[in-house]
């Protein structure tokens, strides 16, 4: 682990989003970072589409459910 400089903006706007989502600052920062780093590494998906192959991935439930709600509703 080791120490990231960012900007005091960006620190502000995580501070703000991690109240919203119930992360701490750091978590913040690190979602942000990673899905960074997947949509630059895939950049015909979405966050949605990054994000549920996420969830997919770690096995959560929530995210197949969704997924046949989505194709049952098509």
């Amino acid at each position: 682990m080791g120490l990231v400089k960012i900007d005091d903006t960006l620190h502000e706007e995580a501070r703000r989003a991690s109240t919203v989502m119930c992360r701490s600052i750091n978590a913040q920062a690190e979602f942000w970072m990673k899905i960074g780093m997947l949509a630059e590494a895939n950049p015909a998906m979405t966050f949605n589409d990054i994000v549920k192959t996420q969830l997919g991935a770690a096995d959560v439930r929530a995210a197949k459910a969704a997924g046949a709600m989505m194709v049952e509703t098509d």
